[in-house]
């Protein structure tokens, strides 16, 4: 059965529910995997994790894909911002094992890629088009998808009508708060965390404490308060991660938004990028599955080719004779009388 699939984005590309708390890679094939295609823009140079080469696509010639506008989605996947853990953990790996940077936030560094970010999504009209905002329940995610996607930061002493996406003063690099005013929904998703396991910078916090923090962020996908998925003493393996993607893929196939913002991590984007880009020339499949930066934004086309009941295609017309009169029909009538009497003439001798 085909899967859906992700794609490398051709130039001049237009910018414009819940799941179980378990998994196991059983429960997903490799031929349920998505199509990509992508476009970047970076905003840091910051790389957590090795960079992988990618695999090579075969000796045949790689064809075109083609598919219907109605099954496909536009999703915009990020890397958060520079967090206080990876600043550590550069200088010295060990450091991402320290309780130091349990649930990392930004640094200073890390909000001024956010705020460059947001400047492309605003111009580019990406923030316009959105529909949704997918982010990954730790602060450095969060934080990140509010300042690029949110609205504008909340001035001391003015009270708005609605909660803020987030409060002030969340992390160590303090922040304004800011505003929920005119911004699609934002809604937090454990499927799409950090590569879990042994460094804390990757536990998040209660839930209870999230909502404190990042009022307008949906938190109902989430079905525990305290982080029942991390472990201190074993990391996740790279079938569980891609399992866990493919997850998320479906996830996303189900929901009705079709531009979509997913704000996520190095290593799960590394992973989760894995299940694409087989079909694809070399350059298309480095395109898909290069590391990310961080605050780095590539838009990606998601097509999903395992759909066997019909949707509503709003951009197609029926085209075809419409129902009742029309002018074919009349025309055929005209025809069909003036054969009459030709034939007629002809019988009379007046022709």
């Amino acid at each position: 059965m085909p899967g859906p699939r992700i794609v490398s984005s051709l130039p001049g590309f237009p910018i414009s529910s819940s799941g179980s708390s378990s998994f196991h890679p059983s429960h997903f094939s490799k031929s349920s995997a998505p199509v990509i295609f992508c476009r970047r823009r970076r905003h840091g140079a910051s790389s957590r994790g090795k960079k992988r080469k990618a695999a090579s696509s075969g000796s045949m010639e790689p064809a075109p894909s083609l598919y219907p506008l109605h099954r496909c989605k536009i999703i915009h996947l990020v890397r958060h911002a520079q967090g206080f853990h990876n600043v550590a953990g550069e200088a010295d790996y060990r450091a991402y094992e320290s309780y130091e940077f349990l649930d990392a936030s930004l640094t200073p560094m890390g909000w001024d890629q956010v705020a460059r970010l947001r400047k492309h999504v605003m111009t580019s009209g990406i923030k316009e088009a959105l529909g949704l905002v997918v982010v990954s329940p730790l602060t450095r995610t969060m934080q990140t998808a509010v300042g690029v996607f949110g609205g504008s930061d909340v001035k001391d002493g003015v009270k708005e009508e609605n909660p803020p996406l987030m409060a002030e003063g969340v992390g160590k690099a303090q922040h304004a708060a800011i505003s929920s005013s005119g911004c699609p929904k934002f809604v937090a998703v454990e499927w799409c965390r950090e590569h879990m396991g042994i460094h804390p910078c990757d536990k998040r916090s209660p839930i209870r404490d999230y909502k404190n923090l990042f009022p307008a962020i949906d938190f109902s996908e989430i079905e525990t308060d305290e982080d029942t998925w991390w472990k201190c003493s074993s990391r996740e393996t790279s079938e569980e991660l891609h399992a866990r993607g493919r997850k998320f893929i479906e996830w996303i196939l189900n929901r009705d938004e079709k531009r979509i913002a997913v704000v996520s991590h190095s290593s799960y984007l590394i992973h989760l990028l894995e299940l694409f880009g087989e079909d694809c020339s070399p350059l298309v499949q480095q395109e898909i599955r290069s590391p990310y930066t961080n605050c780095e934004l590539r838009t990606v086309v998601l097509a999903d080719r395992r759909a066997t009941s019909k949707i509503a295609a709003s951009s197609d017309f029926p085209g075809g004779v419409p129902e009742g009169p029309s002018a074919g029909s009349d025309l055929a009538d005209v025809i069909e009388d003036t054969g009459k009497e030709l034939e007629d003439a002809v019988e009379n001798g007046s022709l």
